[in-house]
């Protein structure tokens, strides 16, 4: 996609305008402290103002062949959310908290006008499935296996299985997960030769929070999400017990969780 070349929804994106992270904050300011009209101006100035942050999200799906009119204006709805949500006070720049809202409500629209529909009663069983685990884990400071929560459930295995691949979105291999620089890894860099139960946390957002846990999370998350070690590989590698491995992940990422 060329922003030189590229008009999307009667924009030309070689136009738009572009906000450095100072004028952002007085925007932002103004939308907290300031009156009514000064509060829509500088959120409508804020939301042109990144719109090109729309477009570079909305390149990951070109690959789908979703009409881009259509992306770029669900994107623009992710934009708004976040500056309708974005805390100042986090020392967080904006597009780190952007970024993963604009996806995400991309992602929703295409799971939910996906061609390969979903039964209702299949949805609701993943998500209950997904909440009986966290309180699993809260009460016994470890991840429940699938038998332990297709009993909780009172299910069996297979339709527990069956539930929780349904609402998974397929991603390109392509997807990038992380980048540091010129060294980005992508999905097919993360595929090994065992299956593995696997957490869904959003990079992007892991990478720029992380930098306020302590060496210890910092180490036992990059373990665990970079490189994909269970909790028993975890605590056999720093030395700590698997519960104590449990608990710091449980808290990191529920530190990282309330910063979003």
């Amino acid at each position: 996609m060329h922003y030189n070349k590229v008009e999307i929804c009667g924009v030309n994106t070689a136009k738009l305008k572009v906000l450095t992270e100072a004028q952002k904050r007085e925007l932002f300011k103004k939308i907290n402290d300031g009156k009514l009209n000064e509060k829509k101006a500088a959120r409508e100035e804020l939301i042109n103002g990144n719109l090109r942050l729309v477009l570079s999200v909305i390149q990951r799906f070109t690959n789908r062949g979703e009409n881009l009119d259509d992306l770029f204006q669900v994107g623009c709805i992710g934009l708004m959310k976040a500056i309708d949500n974005f805390n100042i006070n986090l020392n967080v720049k904006f597009s780190t908290y952007g970024v993963p809202m604009i996806i995400g409500e991309i992602r929703r629209h295409l799971r939910d006008n996906n061609a390969i529909r979903v039964s209702r009663s299949m949805r609701d069983i993943a998500y209950r499935a997904m909440h009986i685990k966290e309180q699993m884990i809260y009460e016994n400071d470890k991840e429940p296996t699938l038998d332990e929560l297709a009993k909780a459930l009172e299910i069996s295995r297979e339709s527990l299985v069956l539930a929780l691949e349904a609402i998974v979105e397929p991603i390109s291999l392509y997807e990038p997960v992380f980048s540091d620089g010129n060294d980005t890894v992508y999905v097919m860099d993360q595929i090994g030769d065992k299956n593995e139960d696997t957490n869904w946390l959003d990079e992007i957002v892991l990478k720029e929070s992380i930098k306020n846990l302590t060496d210890r999370e910092k180490k036992i998350l990059g373990l665990r999400f970079f490189q994909g070690k269970t909790q028993m590989e975890v605590a056999a590698q720093i030395g700590i017990s698997q519960a104590q491995v449990s608990r710091l992940e449980k808290n990191a990422l529920e530190r990282i969780k309330g910063q979003m």
